[in-house]
């Protein structure tokens, strides 16, 4: 799982990160009726510090089921993706196919909501 996480300082997002995996772990047993660890040790976090990281960030994230040789439909993001939804794409724009509201929370940050975009908008690969 890749997320980009927005956190005021490293103890509000170790105690996030950590309340995502407990809710992620108690759901997942509950669904494969089981008990015990889900997730093997710790969540790996990288600061981005610049927009060129923060681009990449980005296209890493959106394009990392075609990196993993999983289809993807022509035209559109990852479905398995929150991509769908991502206000960042030069040549797609959310047309309502899937109906479900988007999991994309609004950025808060300079760098996330405007900076990474000094380098274009994303393009959708083929």
């Amino acid at each position: 799982m890749h997320l980009i996480v927005e956190a005021s300082d490293r103890d509000a997002l170790s105690r996030g990160m950590n309340g995502l995996c407990v809710r992620l772990a108690r759901r997942l047993n509950k669904l494969w009726k089981r008990t015990g660890k889900v997730f093997a040790d710790r969540f790996h976090h990288r600061l981005l510090r610049t927009p060129k990281e923060v681009y990449n960030a980005l296209r890493y994230i959106f394009d990392n089921a075609r990196k993993h040789g999983r289809g993807t439909w022509k035209g559109r993001p990852d479905p398995f993706s929150s991509g769908l939804w991502f206000g960042g794409w030069k040549d797609y724009v959310h047309d309502g196919w899937v109906a479900v509201a988007g999991p994309i929370a609004q950025a808060k940050t300079w760098l996330l909501a405007q900076g990474w975009r000094r380098h274009g908008l994303l393009v959708l690969r083929p």
